[in-house]
């Protein structure tokens, strides 16, 4: 069985293992470890969880024990996708390197220019940062890369799926070309595939899992769900995960759940707190101090329930999550194998559900078209069963009467209206039928809708036509007589 204490790192290392309570390395880190002591070009791909950060940060550090960084020319370079996952890095150099003199630095968004510019002044032997920050600082002439001895691209296929391979091209364009290159990721798409062939020299390939593979930790299931109402689908898909989460009883310790979208973040994890969860949410939008106090509080255990969009799915290290729900299922096959990683690490036993509503159907199958293996129907909770509607509930609904066309002929029409009874008559059925007298007929004459207000209702008797006896005479004259005179 190999041990740390075989794989030829400095004793340095070795003691800050071994006060880390780390005995013997994973299977990645064993074939990693070797070949990057050698200085040979390595390609690793493993499924998230199984320690890909310590085999390359480990012979990393024992590689630049001896040496000394110079102004604004960091030695080595670690690029990683997110910010969560690159402070992580720089987390983990810390803990490995205590017992060495090597220094660092962290470029990432959220944080002034100004602080970063000053430790890379200082000089730093491992720079740390997502493709943008660095970019950014080369651009501005605060950065040479000239020196660059060792260079790790981590997560590559999330720096694929964010739109990075551009920026990662040219960054190895402004690297010297006699560098060593240690690339690591999860799954390898074509253009991983190139990439590799373009800027790695004869790698060391350690594949230690068939790429997009599902840990065996982890108990899978997904539940089917059609939402009764389209407007009350949100609604009820936060009812179902409440119920899922309640069924899991003392099982679930913590969890994380995923969401596509930046605004079902917020509101999953308003809903959540509302029925009395203790949840946080954690996206893109905020700020970098907000994001890394959240994080913080999940991995103390302040916060139960992280609501998370895809920032929180690539190489997090938080080792106790118990469970894992997909509120969405991802638009990225790829995406649910490093979602459901981030429970059922380091040997221990994970969760993870996943709901699918019709439309996410398409993408479902996609997920279980990679990772070959048919995902475990879940039942619906009891809760979110449909009950049958009772038999004299469903006889006495109201139905509005079809109206029907008539195709009877002229005749017969006006046959039917003379012999059809009056209104009068059929209100005095109605009336009979209820043991109620008729109301009497209103026999008062229509209102002239012509007359405004109250105006021309009083009644003068017959309306006057001319003056009467008292016109004078030339006005009784006829037109013609009028003429004449």
């Amino acid at each position: 069985m190999t041990k740390f204490s075989d794989l030829n790192l400095h004793r340095k290392v070795l003691k800050a293992i071994d006060e880390a309570g780390y005995v013997e390395p994973t299977p990645i880190q064993a074939g990693a470890i070797p070949p990057a002591l050698e200085g040979q070009d390595v390609l690793g791909i493993a499924q998230t969880g199984t320690g890909k950060t310590a085999s390359f940060t480990l012979p990393m550090i024992s590689m630049l024990n001896r040496g000394r960084a110079r102004a604004r020319m960091p030695r080595s370079l670690v690029l990683a996708p997110t910010r969560e996952l690159a402070a992580q890095v720089a987390e983990n150099f810390d803990i490995y390197a205590k017992h060495t003199k090597l220094t660092k630095a962290l470029l990432i968004g959220g944080v002034s220019f100004k602080e970063q510019d000053a430790a890379i002044d200082r000089g730093v032997d491992v720079l740390i940062a997502t493709p943008g920050r660095l970019l950014d600082h080369f651009e501005r002439g605060k950065l040479i890369l000239s020196d660059v001895k060792v260079m790790v691209i981590d997560e590559a296929d999330r720096m694929l799926d964010m739109g990075f391979i551009p920026d990662i091209e040219r960054i190895f364009g402004l690297t010297p070309f006699t560098r060593q290159t240690l690339f690591f990721s999860a799954t390898m798409a074509p253009e991983i595939e190139r990439i590799t062939n373009t800027f790695l020299s004869n790698p060391a390939r350690i594949e230690v899992a068939r790429a997009a593979t599902t840990s065996e930790n982890i108990t899978q299931g997904a539940v089917f769900y059609k939402a009764t109402r389209k407007d009350r689908e949100g609604t009820e898909k936060r009812k179902l995960m409440r119920l899922l989460i309640d069924g899991e009883n003392e099982q679930l310790n913590n969890a994380i759940i995923f969401c596509n979208r930046k605004t079902d973040v917020d509101i999953a994890a308003k809903s959540l707190k509302k029925y009395g969860y203790n949840a946080a949410a954690i996206h893109g939008d905020l700020d970098q101090k907000k994001r890394m106090e959240t994080l913080d509080g999940f991995r103390d255990g302040t916060i139960k329930f992280l609501c998370a969009s895809d920032v929180a799915a690539r190489g997090l290290d938080i080792p106790d999550v118990t469970h894992v729900f997909n509120f969405d299922v991802p638009g990225n096959a790829e995406d649910y194998v490093h979602r459901i990683g981030r429970t059922g690490r380091a040997g221990k036993k994970g969760f993870a559900f996943t709901l699918v509503s019709p439309r996410d159907e398409k993408n479902f199958a996609d997920v279980e078209a990679l990772v070959e293996m048919e995902i475990p129907r879940v039942d619906l909770p009891e809760g979110m069963k449909k009950s049958k509607p009772k038999p004299d509930e469903s006889a006495t609904r109201d139905e509005k009467p079809k109206r029907k066309r008539s195709r009877k002929t002229p005749e017969q029409q006006v046959d039917e209206a003379t012999t059809a009874p009056s209104a009068v008559e059929e209100v005095k059925d109605i009336a009979e039928d209820k043991n109620t007298t008729p109301a009497p007929q209103n026999d008062k004459p229509k209102r002239n809708r012509n007359t405004r207000g109250g105006r021309n209702r009083r009644d003068d008797g017959p309306t006057i036509i001319g003056m009467g006896d008292d016109a004078p005479a030339f006005i009784a004259k006829s037109f013609e007589e009028r003429m004449a005179s």
